[in-house]
């Protein structure tokens, strides 16, 4: 049977750091960048376990800028 992976791109230079995408992961992969800021000046969010991704793309319904894409792999 294959088995659906997921994998996060985020586009950080648009990002705000709203947190939404954090927390609609069922799965904690994304975070928020506790160090760095774009040039905006926001913290923007990451991908923190790409392992993880489930490519359910929760993170890229709630992205109020659409800064989020979702891609599903398929492993056989």
């Amino acid at each position: 049977m294959a088995k659906v992976k997921g994998a996060v791109t985020i586009d950080d230079a648009r990002c705000k750091g709203c947190d939404l995408c954090v927390v609609a992961c069922p799965t904690d992969v994304l975070g928020l960048h506790p160090n760095e800021v774009n040039d905006r000046g926001y913290h923007f969010a990451y991908v923190v376990n790409p392992d993880a991704c489930i490519g359910c793309a929760s993170c890229a319904l709630v992205c109020p800028d659409a800064c989020i894409e979702v891609y599903r792999v398929v492993e056989k």
